[in-house]
């Protein structure tokens, strides 16, 4: 048989219903329908299955002998049907043996990563973590399934793509703690007087950089680094001052004994926020993974 020629679902739940209350009329109140409508309804499951099904007796409509063989095959199709409708496929952390890929900066290596792998080893110690980068493939990589987030200030990310706050960012400046000319407060005159290490990367350099232009700072950048890897020991042996968002800014000075300052200077902030692709939005994985990441940082400041 055609499956295009099967009954559909209201038929099969109309005979369900008609086997147990054994009443037309009760059947329809049940369904929400009108009496005449599921009579008509019975009379197409009748005339498909070429048997009356039902026969009225002063008992109440009293299954044929082919509808006593149909009524177990009718119910296994309903409760398929139902089961198909609520599926996801499980996902037990516990067990579960996955990679799991997430884009970040390096500064999200020093901040969040440690504290992501402590959760996955404690809780999921078959899954293996990659980090990657933040770039200009990371939509790609989500679309695909090549990567599962990215955390971090992404506003470049298209349509397509699902994203939840986390925390929000300010920004910070990073001294010695034994400056010879910054003590308790780092004022805009010592800010525009001493040398600087300015990071590369970044996700929300852009914003420092719009910043020092409105205020007209020029500063004398005495070291260029590409990421924030070595920044904290380079501070705390040098007189230099670096400029960065607070998260990463008060990591490493709680890493590296160094002093932390409030900006001088007004620099707008930004959310850091988790990404992924709508593909991947009821995914359980996935589900799981984000679950994870908003525990661990959502609220954070």
């Amino acid at each position: 048989m055609d499956l295009t020629e099967l009954p559909d679902l209201k038929l099969l739940q109309l005979f369900d219903l008609l086997y147990d209350v054994r009443s037309v009329t009760r059947v329809a109140e049940q369904l929400g329908q009108s009496q005449p409508t599921v009579s008509i309804w019975l009379g197409r499951l009748r005339d498909h299955l070429r048997d009356p099904l039902f026969i009225r007796t002063p008992g109440g409509m009293t299954p044929t002998p082919q509808a006593d063989a149909l009524i177990g095959p009718c119910r296994e199709i309903l409760e398929l049907l139902r089961r198909f409708a609520a599926w996801e496929i499980a996902f037990d952390p516990a067990t579960a043996r996955r990679r799991f890929r997430i884009c970040m900066t390096d500064a999200s290596h020093v901040t969040l990563l440690p504290r992501i792998l402590a959760y996955v080893r404690d809780q999921a110690p078959g899954i293996r973590l990659e980090a990657a980068r933040i770039d200009g493939n990371t939509e790609r990589a989500l679309e695909s399934g090549e990567a599962d987030l990215a955390i971090g200030y992404v506003p470049w990310l298209g349509g397509g793509m699902y994203q939840q706050q986390l925390y929000n960012q300010d920004w910070v400046c990073l001294t010695n703690r034994n400056h010879p000319r910054v003590r308790t407060r780092l004022s805009l005159r010592q800010y525009r007087a001493e040398g600087h290490v300015v990071i590369a990367a970044g996700t929300g350099a852009q914003l420092l950089e719009q910043a020092l232009l409105r205020e007209n700072i020029d500063r004398d950048v005495v070291l260029e680094l590409p990421g924030f890897l070595g920044l904290g020991s380079i501070i705390r042996t040098t007189d230099l001052i670096a400029t960065l968002p607070r998260n990463i800014g008060e990591t490493l000075a709680e890493m590296n004994d160094i002093a932390i300052h409030s900006c001088p200077f007004a620099v707008d902030g930004f959310a850091v926020r988790q990404h992924w692709h709508a593909k991947y939005h009821h995914e359980a994985g996935n589900r799981w993974l984000r679950g994870v990441v908003a525990e661990l940082f959502g609220g954070t400041r």
